[in-house]
């Protein structure tokens, strides 16, 4: 099940994003930001990710992702479903020391109105760095662990945020997949 205004990841970049993933998911906590209907985070507990957290502002979605784990008959101490501000999310998950393997985020390429003579990448830009830089000041990935960027091709994104610095970019069609690691890590190959 979707809804109108999800805009999915492509099953290509989910299959290439999971074919790079695969060696560390299984055992691995993992928090879909931008969840929409949840496939990304859901696809994380069928490849053996042990806890799945799901954060997103729409109720419609949300419900969609509580449907979806729902049909799939997924144990509910598997997951947890956030209706909140990825930004406010991240905080909280803080605050509660609850801490990561796998961060994965895909921000709306299009937030509300385009500024005169703004580039759908510009405006997706500010929300992607945005949550990158909140994820950089609240540690909540484990020392090992990795987060990933879902992005329009046109951005550009910082190669350190905080303790973060970028192992590795993919680019698929329009999109691109930045993964991070922390700068204390040396990263998988």
């Amino acid at each position: 099940m979707s809804s109108q205004g999800i805009r999915p990841t492509e099953d290509k970049v989910k299959k290439a994003l999971f074919d790079i993933l695969r060696p560390v998911v299984p055992g691995s906590r993992f928090l879909d930001l931008y969840a929409g209907s949840g496939a990304v985070g859901i696809e994380a507990l069928s490849e053996g990710a042990i806890e799945a957290y799901f954060v997103d502002t729409d109720t419609g979605n949300t419900k969609i992702i509580e449907t979806n784990l729902n049909s799939l008959k997924t144990d509910a101490k598997a997951y947890k479903i956030l209706n909140t501000d990825a930004d406010k999310a991240i905080e909280a998950l803080k605050e509660h020391k609850e801490m990561f393997d796998l961060i994965f985020l895909d921000p709306p390429y299009y937030k509300g109105e385009a500024r005169p003579g703004a580039t759908a990448a510009v405006v997706t830009e500010s929300l992607a760095k945005k949550t990158l830089q909140t994820l950089g000041a609240y540690d909540i990935l484990t020392r090992n662990g990795f987060i990933i960027v879902q992005y329009h091709r046109r951005e550009k994104l910082l190669e350190e945020v905080g303790q973060l610095k970028l192992w590795r970019t993919n680019e698929y069609s329009t999109t691109k997949l930045s993964f991070y690691c922390k700068t204390t890590n040396t990263c998988i190959e």
